[in-house]
């Protein structure tokens, strides 16, 4: 198990029975990055993941 499963695990443990929008998810992102820029790479990518998610051929 990874370190982060912790944080997967409790918010699938909180939150896993409510529906969000992308555009939701994506204010959070943006919040969590305003208040911590040294995860801004992470947060891209992570994003750029999903957001690709439908197997994009493009997809680096």
């Amino acid at each position: 198990m990874y370190f982060t499963d912790r944080g997967i695990e409790e918010l699938e443990d909180r939150r896993g029975d409510e529906e969000i929008s992308f555009g939701y998810l994506a204010d959070r992102l943006r919040a969590f990055v305003d208040e911590n820029p040294q995860f801004e790479d992470a947060v891209e990518r992570l994003a750029t993941y999903l957001a690709r998610d439908d197997g994009d051929a493009d997809a680096d």
